[in-house]
């Protein structure tokens, strides 16, 4: 009797830090808008025909049940129309150790958006505040949630010369069908240094789960036109599932084919 018991309780508690790590992992998360090193974005699209790919190819992400790589961090945008661009992303987590009950690798954060420019400003070259909105569904994960979702995020931008700020504010259907809501503020250092210091915080609150709060500091080194690297890191406190993240990456952008609108 106390064998079986023994075992009883040695499988239960197995089975309690599988779930609490796939919980970790789901709940740090970040959410996956399109402008590295950050978890928001920006007031702005890619120009028409523009491909940019946003890689981070090896990032290391600490949580109290485990360690991981998240590699590749990926990030596909294309502009489709004027002010108008499609985004693809998603998030390779690589766990360092085994967890029974749970994949090695996970393939989460997947989504497809459509950002559209809905005001022009000085994002674009232009006066006042630059405008976007950027929403989508939110596919299944390969070894996280199976389900659909869907997020909006309203993006409101401005630049002076030393300073850039971004708003976001996004509220999503989560994949387990709860509602979910993120507000975060980037800022940016002068946007003609070839290196400029960056920063973020942001909220976000699971309606029926604990609140996230999260801060980064790090630069983005405007390396040429269309190439820049970044590096960062950040930290992310949620009641018993803080975690560290260390990220490093690049944006590189091309044009497929040319419009007259961007020629001019």
């Amino acid at each position: 009797m106390r064998s079986a018991w023994a075992s009883s309780v040695r499988r239960m508690r197995r089975l309690n830090l599988a779930l609490a790590t796939l919980a970790a992992g789901i709940a740090l998360a970040t959410p996956a808008f399109a402008y590295r090193p950050f978890d928001g974005t920006d007031g702005d699209v890619a120009d028409v025909g523009e491909f940019e790919l946003e890689m981070g190819p090896a990032q290391f992400l600490s949580t109290p049940e485990g360690h991981y790589i998240v590699a590749p961090a990926t990030v596909l945008n294309l502009g489709v129309a004027r002010g108008l661009e499609l985004v693809i992303d998603f998030k390779d987590f690589l766990g360092l150790q085994p967890v029974v009950g749970q994949p090695r690798m996970r393939i989460l954060d997947t989504d497809v958006f459509l950002k559209s420019v809905l005001r022009r400003g000085t994002l674009q070259g232009e006066t006042g505040v630059s405008i976007a909105l950027e929403a989508g569904p939110l596919l299944p994960e390969i070894g996280g949630t199976k389900g659909f979702g869907a997020q909006a995020n309203l993006i409101t931008s401005y630049r002076w010369a030393p300073l850039s700020l971004h708003l976001n504010t996004s509220a999503a259907l989560t994949r387990d069908h709860q509602l979910d809501g993120f507000v975060g503020l980037i800022l940016e250092g002068p946007h003609d240094w070839a290196i400029r210091p960056v920063g973020e915080v942001y909220t976000e609150h699971e309606f029926g789960n604990d609140t996230t709060y999260s801060a980064l500091a790090g630069a983005i080194w405007q390396v040429r036109d269309g190439l820049a690297l970044d590096a960062a890191v950040r930290y992310g406190a949620q009641p018993g599932n803080n975690a560290v993240e260390v990220r490093f990456g690049l944006t590189w952008g091309v044009a497929l084919w040319h419009h007259e609108e961007t020629l001019k």
